[in-house]
């Protein structure tokens, strides 16, 4: 709940439910939570697995002194950070991933791993991800691949061809 909240705060998105408590509701459609940040997370590749209960726990206690420091009070039915309304979700971010904070890596790479969440799915395959109408993909409106399952670009993105394909590329687009 509490790495929700703070991908949430990140890439923020729409409350899954009425009694939703890690996602805000401070965006509409779907953030970095909805995107699969926690799934990315829990990815061994991420390298960050056998950290995460130190992150949570790390996070909350940020959160708790955060609380104190602003006069705050908590409600102790969920964790701190989730229990903080966003805009000091925010601030604590901020304060954590900024330029002077000792710890600054730690969160940063944190945050990275929502937005990588969001903007391209890393945990799923591509197709998978905007069959499943992955909300990061569609809303930058990510091309389906052709029926074959590849993606081929028709127009060129700056309006005209650059450059000439190598004469060794094969018809499928790969270099020989």
């Amino acid at each position: 709940m509490t790495l929700e909240a703070f991908a949430d705060t990140i890439v923020p998105g729409e409350k899954r439910s009425p009694d939703d408590r890690a996602v805000a509701g401070a965006s509409t459609g779907g953030g970095a939570v909805q995107a699969g940040a926690i799934e990315l997370l829990e990815t061994p590749a991420t390298g960050l697995t056998d950290a995460l209960d130190d992150y949570e726990q790390a996070l909350n206690r940020h959160a708790g002194t955060y609380a104190d420091e602003h006069g705050l009070r908590l409600d102790d039915s969920v964790p701190p950070f989730v229990a903080l309304p966003f805009a000091d979700r925010t601030s604590l971010v901020q304060a954590l991933t900024g330029k002077d904070h000792q710890e600054r890596e730690l969160w940063v790479l944190l945050a990275l791993f929502a937005n990588m969440a969001f903007d391209t799915a890393a945990h799923m395959h591509t197709t998978d991800a905007l069959a499943a109408g992955h909300p990061g993909l569609t809303g930058m409106g990510f091309m389906k691949p052709d029926e074959d399952g590849l993606w081929r670009f028709p127009d060129f993105s700056y309006g005209k061809q650059l450059a000439d394909p190598h004469p060794d590329t094969t018809s499928s687009g790969s270099p020989a």
